[in-house]
């Protein structure tokens, strides 16, 4: 087995180097499919209200403490790192986090809706420095980071000397199976009409009897639940969850989503995976793992100014 094994995977420099290419891709993959749920969070609500809900990244940090609550207690009954119990985690977490989201929304963002954009960008800011800075007090969730709880047995896939962790494997699952059904909910259902037509043009969608109110905060829910969801996959592969965990996702995704196309569904995804298989390949190269951060809002910079609607997005004219 051995002299198998060196033989179809001989030891030579070119060898490593492609072993350790093909390994930086799929852990960019993993990376980059967390990044990619969170962009679409933040794509719909831009797609819907044209602004930015920079406390969305916060949502992700509510999601992974609810879970890292849920999870002992849904341990006890459903026993440990079980495939049910996870999915009850999961669905427990987004449920809480789409309610919060909700709440969010109907407090405030709802009085200032008819505000000047600015002024409802300075409050997504104001609610996103609230809750980070609540959840640090020693009462609610505290300032240290707190080990997060196994949700399943993790285990890896060996081809060869390239490693698949069951984790990545998980992530890049549930985030597939999210943007099919999120692309179902927004074409196929009656819902997803209406938060097109409101998309297009909310004055027109409230003459033609479409519940806005309703259509925006079902939105927010929808955008939250995905963010707890990604937050709990961010949380099973960090070392520790602690309040301010969802600012460096949080700002990735929205540089992900910017570099997709911003309001476009397939484009968040994309943005997320290219930017995850970015920032991995380059932390593996020496002299440029110290750049990430500057690598990613780089890319930010040069889409802005070379194609300011995205690989995927359309630009559209506004009259002034």
């Amino acid at each position: 087995m051995c002299r198998v094994r060196r033989l179809l995977f001989p030891s030579t420099p070119n060898h490593r180097l492609l072993v350790d290419w093909l390994q930086q891709i799929i852990n960019g993959l993993g990376l980059g499919a967390i990044y990619a749920l969170i962009a679409l969070g933040y794509t719909m609500v831009y797609g819907v209200l044209r602004f930015i809900n920079f406390a969305h990244s916060d949502v992700l940090m509510l999601g992974a403490f609810s879970s890292f609550y849920i999870a002992p207690k849904i341990e006890k009954v459903m026993g440990s790192q079980s495939l049910l119990g996870c999915i009850l985690v999961f669905i427990l977490a987004a449920a809480i986090c789409a309610c919060l989201g909700m709440l969010i929304e109907r407090l405030a963002y709802r009085p200032l809706r008819n505000r000047p954009k600015l002024t409802v960008l300075i409050t997504a800011i104001g609610v996103s420095l609230l809750i980070e800075f609540t959840c640090q007090n020693e009462n609610v969730f505290g300032a240290s980071p707190q080990p997060f709880p196994k949700l399943l047995p993790e285990k890896s896939i060996h081809f060869g000397n390239v490693i698949l962790s069951s984790n990545d494997l998980l992530t890049v699952t549930v985030t597939i199976v999210l943007l099919a059904a999120m692309w179902l909910i927004v074409q196929k259902t009656r819902i997803g009409t209406a938060m097109r037509a409101v998309s297009y043009n909310q004055q027109a969608a409230l003459l033609m009897g479409v519940p806005v109110n309703r259509i925006i905060s079902f939105t927010f829910g929808l955008g939250s639940a995905l963010a707890a969801v990604a937050g709990i996959l961010y949380a099973i592969k960090a070392p520790g969850i602690e309040p301010l965990m969802g600012v460096q996702p949080g700002l990735r995704a929205f540089v992900a989503a910017v570099l997709g196309g911003i309001g476009n569904l397939p484009g968040a995804v994309l943005g997320g995976v290219l930017l995850g298989l970015l920032e991995t390949i380059a932390g593996g190269i020496p002299g440029l793992s110290n750049y990430r951060d500057a690598i990613a809002f780089g890319i930010l910079i040069l889409i802005l100014i070379l194609k300011p609607a995205g690989l995927l997005g359309r630009s559209s004219v506004e009259k002034v």
